[in-house]
Formats: C-alpha cells, sequence, structure tokens
C-alpha cells in the first residue's frame, strides 16, 4: 500500500490540499475545526510524520461566565471573541453560560472531563462547591484564571479591579459632589465577593471621613431590575431627603427609570458601574452622575495572556497589578 499523501487526507477531511498543507506545516490562518478535520484524518490514515503535538494544535481555552443577559457580560464574552480572532487558530476559545444561581451546575462545568482544556477561565460566584471544583481542577495542573470576581480564594490567579478602592471612590464622589447633604444608600448583589468588597471600601470611606452624609441603609437588589427599583423605591420613600445612591453591581436601567420618574430623583447623585447604552444616555440627562468602568476587554486580554503564558505560548509575563477602572462622568464622554 503506497504512503497517504496531502490529496489522500484532503479528501478523507473534506478539504482541500492547500488547507493540508497548512496545517501540517503549522503555516496558521486555518479555522480550528478544519485543523482538527485534518489532524484527525492524517491520523487515521497514518500519516508518516510528526503531526502537530498539542501545544501547536488544538488549544482548548475554556471560559465560563453567568448573565449573558446584562451588558456587562455580554462585553467581556464579545472582548474574549475579539482577542480570540487574533491568536494562532490552532488556539481554540471556546466561551460559553451557566446560571449564576446553580453551584452544582458550575462546579460540574469546571470538573467536567468531555473537552481536553489547556486552560479554563471563569467569571462565576463563589460557594463551597464552586470553590472546591476550582481547588481540585488547579491541583491537577489545569491553570485557572479568574475574572471578575473570584471563584476560589486559595487558588488560581485574578484579573479584576481593586474593588475596595473603586467602593471608595464612589464614596468620596458622592460625599464631596452630592448636591444635599443627607443619607446615603447603597445596592448590591451579596453572592458576589467583589460586591461585598465595594461596600466595604464604601462603608469605610464614611467610617474615616464622617460629616453631614452618612451611609444609611444596604439593599440587596440580585442584579435584578425588578428586585433593585423596588428597593429603591422604598429607600426613596423612607428617606426624604435621600442624598446618594451607590449600585455596586448591575440592573442600572432599572434605578435610571426609577430615578426619572421620581419627582426627587434628579437630587439624588448617583455613581453605579459599566459604561453602557443605558448609562451613557443617563449621565447625558443628568440622571446618573458617575460610571466607574472596569474595563472588561482589559481584564479578557490579561486572563488569555495569563493562561498563554502558563501554557508555554509566550514568555512575557503579565501584569499582576489590579486592572484600573475608568472614571467617566458627563463631561468625558
Amino acid at each position: 500500500m503506497s504512503k497517504p499523501n496531502y490529496r489522500d487526507i484532503a479528501r478523507h477531511a473534506g478539504v482541500g490540499t492547500a488547507t493540508v498543507e497548512r496545517v501540517l506545516n503549522g503555516r496558521g490562518g486555518v479555522r480550528p475545526e478544519l485543523v482538527e478535520k485534518v489532524i484527525s484524518a492524517a491520523r487515521h490514515l497514518d500519516y508518516p510524520r510528526k503531526l502537530p503535538d498539542t501545544h501547536r494544535g488544538l488549544l482548548r481555552i475554556e471560559v465560563l461566565m453567568v448573565r449573558p443577559e446584562t451588558s456587562f457580560y455580554r462585553r467581556l464574552s464579545h472582548a474574549f471573541e475579539r482577542i480570540a480572532a487574533t491568536l494562532d487558530p490552532l488556539v481554540v476559545v471556546h466561551r460559553s453560560f451557566t446560571d449564576e444561581m446553580n453551584p452544582e451546575a458550575i462546579a460540574r462545568r469546571i470538573l467536567s472531563t468531555d473537552l481536553s482544556r489547556a486552560g479554563l477561565i471563569l467569571a462565576v460566584p463563589s460557594s463551597p462547591l464552586i470553590s472546591a471544583a476550582v481547588e481540585k481542577v488547579n491541583s491537577q495542573g489545569l491553570p485557572v484564571v479568574q475574572v471578575v470576581t473570584r471563584a476560589s480564594e486559595r487558588v488560581g490567579e485574578f484579573v479584576g479591579i481593586d474593588n475596595n478602592a473603586a467602593g471608595r471612590t464612589a464614596a468620596l464622589y458622592i460625599s464631596r459632589m452630592a448636591l444635599r447633604t443627607g443619607p446615603v444608600v447603597a445596592i448590591c448583589h451579596p453572592i458576589y465577593q467583589v460586591h461585598r468588597d465595594r461596600i466595604r471600601g464604601f462603608s469605610d470611606y464614611f467610617r474615616d471621613h464622617p460629616g453631614t452624609s452618612n451611609f444609611e441603609w444596604l439593599g440587596f437588589g440580585g442584579d435584578e431590575e425588578r428586585t433593585s427599583a423596588d428597593l429603591l423605591w422604598s429607600a426613596l420613600a423612607n428617606y426624604p431627603d435621600l442624598a446618594g445612591l451607590y449600585n455596586a453591581g448591575g440592573a442600572n436601567s432599572a434605578l435610571i427609570e426609577v430615578l426619572r420618574r421620581h419627582p426627587r430623583g434628579g437630587d439624588v447623585f448617583f455613581v453605579g458601574h459599566e459604561l453602557t447604552d443605558y448609562t451613557r444616555a443617563a449621565l447625558k440627562d443628568g440622571i446618573m452622575d458617575v460610571v466607574l468602568d472596569q474595563a472588561p476587554e482589559a481584564q479578557a486580554r490579561r486572563a488569555l495572556d495569563l493562561v498563554l503564558h502558563r501554557i508555554g505560548l509566550t514568555d512575557i509575563k503579565p501584569d499582576q497589578a489590579p486592572i484600573r477602572f475608568i472614571t467617566i462622568t458627563k463631561e468625558g464622554l
């Protein structure tokens, strides 16, 4: 039997001979799914030469996120997509979403062995089950990078902003720039450590700088629009002289609509996170005063750089400092 050639492999893989030549000679420019077909066909036909090994072919980096309906996680997902398009075609960045309120399902996804993975990037909340899963795969040698929030405090590298500093910054703006003095309230999602860090920094600032405005009340909105809106309506009813609002998480659009509709909404100095279509419009209208954007594009870039460094595809060690958050006002748009 004659030895298989490029035409044999191309016929078996259902691609052209030029594609086979590019894959087997590591020239790049071939879609990952076609690379997999070519290598599989070459192996099946027992092609008599060394084929691309795992560090040159089909390196799968899995990115697991939550809440695809939110603008922030859509931005983060799109950032991974755009950056992945600039990498070697043999590096596959697989993005998927899971239910943030189902720790069992998240843990199963982390522990899954259905597909081989060169690295795992997580943007999921923490829980004992999730932390244990992260620690297990990390102990098995899988590089794990946590983005935005920590799934485990014990292992894995973390990419994110200094959330304590973000909370203190929000408090600084409210205490110095609010139109009136009086009670200040905040809303957060309690299952995220980063939200708790922001609230801690926010509270600490008011403790360290006592004045005529005080942090009076904290509501748990769960990043749900209806819940967050109801909490703000209650705060406006309970505090007729409400001076400031800090939203440490999502559901900004619902809070913006409450402030638009309430007769005293324009008197409340509002600081929130992430520049979106809603927050941009609210800044322009004066309903929102400051946006602290945590630059998900920079976080995605750093996370991928860390994984690529850990698996030996780059010698450049990424910066370990927190990602710089961006302060945006109406005049900075």
